[in-house]
């Protein structure tokens, strides 16, 4: 009898899986297995996702890294604390200053250089500089601000031959642009370089259409402006300025757009940026339908592009002197 079940007990043994229970199991591993690669798939879209938000925020605050301590120096003049001393200097409708009567200093505008009575100034909506932006067929973004900056360079410099400089006493400056500083008769006065920087949008990138970028004006030897790429993939920039009516506190009581006619003996005492980057390329199965607002303006763009935006206030340090 025991002999008989073990040869019974063999039997089934060497019978193996049955055919139930094989497809058993390969619906279980199915099953399994789909949802790995499940988890993998979400856990490769979200990294993808992270890594072009991370990207994003990088270029939004290196582009606010450009902008931010230029906007906070501007109205530095060096050793003296008013352009009201600085002899030289001309309004936008004034005829054009001697010191860089040249066409490449006046390409975006006569006196555009040298007008430092205007130290913070911008456009609203539109790109309204006399001189082309970006490089060859490339235009302004549509519907964004601008923002100029002059302002004395931070450290000292040496007397040069066609760059505009700026020197200064404690109590007067000149600009000049021939290398002879005029402070022969003051060794104790100071050169410094004279920096103008017009920030703005363009529709394309260097070597890249389609793609949007920060740039600026800037102010060169030569005198000239020559346009230079920040970082590409900015598609808009708004400001707002920062007003004290009466000129003496140096708060802020109200914000207005560019363009905006002050109140006489008003100064501008910070600036309000917003920086709106957008990816390269667009994102399958991704709608932005947000909502921007950025100063006067509500964007909705309504397309497959993730975006990121920064805002910021910046205190114009100097604005009282």
């Amino acid at each position: 009898m025991s002999r008989h079940l073990s040869r019974n007990f063999a039997t089934l043994r060497a019978r193996g899986v049955s055919m139930v229970e094989l497809l058993v199991a390969l619906a279980i591993g199915s099953v399994l297995i789909a949802g790995a690669v499940f988890v993998y798939s979400q856990s490769r879209n979200s990294y993808g996702v992270n890594e072009t938000v991370a990207r994003l925020q990088e270029t939004a605050r290196y582009a606010m890294s450009v902008i931010e301590p230029d906007v906070r120096m501007s109205s530095f003049w060096g050793l003296v604390n008013d352009p009201e001393l600085i002899n030289g200097r001309a309004r936008q409708g004034d005829a054009v200053a001697a010191v860089a009567s040249g066409a490449p200093a006046n390409a975006c505008g006569n006196n555009y250089a040298v007008d430092l009575y205007t130290t913070v100034e911008g456009s609203d909506g539109a790109y309204a500089l006399n001189c082309d932006p970006g490089t060859g067929a490339d235009t302004a973004q549509a519907e964004t601000d601008t923002l100029t900056v002059r302002r004395a360079s931070s450290n000292a410099s040496a007397a040069a031959v066609n760059r505009l400089q700026v020197w200064t006493t404690r109590t007067t400056g000149r600009l000049f642009s021939d290398g002879v500083a005029p402070g022969a008769l003051a060794p104790t006065g100071q050169i410094n370089d004279l920096i103008v920087d017009s920030y703005y949008v363009a529709a394309d990138s260097d070597g890249r259409a389609a793609i949007p970028s920060l740039r600026r004006q800037m102010l060169i030897p030569g005198p000239a402006f020559q346009d230079q790429e920040i970082v590409t993939g900015v598609e808009d920039m708004q400001v707002q300025f920062g007003i004290d009516p009466n000129g003496v506190l140096g708060i802020a009581t109200r914000y207005v757009d560019p363009g905006t006619a002050l109140p006489v003996g008003a100064q501008v005492v910070a600036v309000r940026v917003w920086i709106l980057v957008r990816a390269d390329q667009p994102e399958v199965g991704f709608v932005d339908n947000r909502t921007y607002t950025m100063g006067n303006r509500i964007y909705q763009p309504n397309d497959a592009f993730r975006r990121v935006l920064l805002t910021r206030t910046i205190q114009v340090r100097n604005s009282l002197g």
